[in-house]
């Protein structure tokens, strides 16, 4: 079970400084932030901000290191939980940090290459703004939810998919609201926007499961 064989020193460490990152966040925009918190199911931060947007935002910024902290930690303790209780491995847990953190710049980048050469870089923004969004939404949500699973709960099966089921409804909610959002042009361009789900959407993760699988192995 993971809390008789995993330290939570680790996990106490990294979750003090994502809190610190959303406490920033908050402190420093403290409008934005309250807006934020409502974006579920209210576009109004989505059209307010989307026309402040910078390539390096310093509000997104700091939620997108909490969003890597806490994927990392909710990713750890899932693993731990399904597949091998053991002791709590520091290497294994900053490779999986560097990885996630890697994995979404990369494809932040790649995406926005694509704009670039395909000039429809305002689509590309505000399509990526809205993602964003939404991510690291889900980084805010996970970071209570793994104080509970380090803390409170026992960590379990069901506990996990539970919490697995309410992070994809809130991305659910952000891939629908992007494509309503980008609806005639997306339909317009039905095969490259499957193609596009397949290589940028899906692709990157099935590879990030597949190196983390084998490295295992």
């Amino acid at each position: 079970m993971l809390r008789e064989v995993v330290t939570n020193n680790w996990f106490t460490i990294f979750l003090v400084i994502a809190v610190g990152l959303v406490t920033l966040s908050k402190y420093l925009y403290s409008q934005r932030f309250a807006d934020f918190l409502a974006v579920v199911g209210n576009s109004k931060y989505l059209k307010i901000y989307v026309r402040d947007q910078k390539f390096v935002d310093g509000f997104d910024a700091l939620l997108f290191f909490n969003l890597v902290i806490c994927v990392s930690i909710f990713g750890y303790i899932s693993y731990i939980t399904f597949v091998n209780p053991a002791q709590f491995d520091s290497d294994q847990f900053l490779k999986l940090l560097v990885a996630i953190g890697s994995l979404v710049i990369i494809k932040v980048l790649i995406e926005r290459l694509i704009g670039s050469l395909f000039e429809i870089d305002k689509i590309i923004d505000s399509y990526l703004f809205q993602k964003t969004t939404y991510k690291n939404y889900t980084g805010l949500l996970l970071l209570p939810i793994n104080i509970l699973l380090i803390y409170t709960f026992q960590p379990n099966k069901i506990g996990i998919f539970i919490c697995l089921g309410i992070l994809a409804i809130v991305n659910f909610i952000g891939f629908i609201t992007a494509f309503k959002n980008h609806q005639n042009l997306l339909l317009n361009n039905l095969f490259y926007f499957i193609l596009y789900l397949c290589a940028l959407e899906i692709g990157p993760y099935l590879i990030l499961y597949k190196l983390l699988t084998n490295h295992q192995a």
